[in-house]
Order: C-alpha cells, then structure tokens, then sequence
C-alpha cells in the first residue's frame, strides 16, 4: 500500500513535535521534517506496510535528526538576534484589527511550561557535558537510537559509547538533582 500525499502531509504536526523535543530548535526541526516528507515522497514505494505510516516517517525522521545533530557538532553558529518586521505583524491581524487566523487551543499551559522549563535545564545540563558526550546520550535516551547504530554514525566503539553514556547518566543526575530537583523541593 503507496501513501498518498495527504497521508504523509497528515503526519507534519506530529514530526514537528517530535523534531522539536529531539533538537530544541524550531528552525532545525522545521527543517529536518521537511527533508523527512521529502524523503517519504520520494521514496513512497518502499513502503511496505509492514509498520504503520507514522512509525516509517519517525525512522526516517530519526536519521535527519542525526544529520542535523551531526552538523550542529561540526558548525559554529552565532545568534545574530532577530529584527522586528512590522510588516510581518500587518499579516497577522485582518484590516479591523482583529486575528487574521483563529487561535488555536493551547492545550494545558501549565504542564507545557513544566516540560519547557525541564528541557530549557536539560539543555544547561548538557551543555555542561562534553559535546560528544552530549551527543551520544541524546541520541541513545532522546531519539531512541540502538548503541550499534550511534557507534557506526559517530564512528566509535561500543565499549566507548558505553562509557560515554555512563559519564552522561552521572553528570545529568548531578546536575539535575541540582538545577530541577532542588528547585522543585522550595
């Protein structure tokens, strides 16, 4: 059974998501579904059913997000800030000031505020380890990557991912029994 394109354009809102908590990046996020939808509407006729849609878009997902992460390690980048365009703000409102497009519903804004603020330390945290540390935990708990795949990726042993991921797990519990946990108990 080929996907249509309306089915795999149905599964933009949840790779977005999942992009989103994986990279903590919209602009990158953004970018990486859109390599994955290119990708599944390349490559539709391989699709053979044997998992569901959403499942074969997030595998697909999963290696752009490498590729984003791999690439992230490699560049320097410089966050210029961005300017205000006031036009930009004109095509939000309709002519009698009102919202161009309805809002949508914000779901339940206490916990997304909870899961911003734990990701916005987890990344503090991270920050803190070695970058490739770093790297070879997200990969491992965040993405959900076999340890064989991270070592053919990344280009290391087993033994190797398997200590860096032990330094992670200790270097994240101390931090965030410091800047989360610590915080929550006052």
């Amino acid at each position: 059974m080929t996907p249509s394109d309306a089915d795999i354009e149905a599964e933009r809102p949840y790779l977005l998501r999942y992009a989103r908590a994986q990279l903590q990046d919209a602009a990158a996020a953004e970018d990486a579904v859109q390599d994955t939808l290119l990708a599944a509407l390349q490559g539709r006729a391989r699709f053979a059913g044997a998992a569901s849609l959403r499942t074969w878009l997030t595998s697909i997902l999963r290696f752009k997000l490498v590729d984003v992460v791999r690439r992230q390690s490699r560049e320097c980048t410089v966050d210029l800030g961005e300017d205000l365009d006031l036009a930009d703000l004109d095509a939000v409102f309709d002519g009698s000031g009102h919202w161009a497009h309805a809002v949508r519903a914000w779901g339940a804004p206490e916990e997304s505020l909870l899961a911003q603020q734990f990701w916005q330390v987890y990344q503090q945290c991270a920050q803190v380890m070695p970058k490739r540390t770093a790297m070879v935990f997200a990969m491992r708990e965040v993405m959900d990557m076999d340890i064989a795949d991270i070592c053919q990726n990344l280009g290391i042993s087993a033994t190797n991912c398997s200590v860096m991921l032990y330094r992670a797990r200790l270097s994240l519990r101390e931090c965030l029994e410091t800047r989360w946990f610590q915080r929550e108990a006052t």
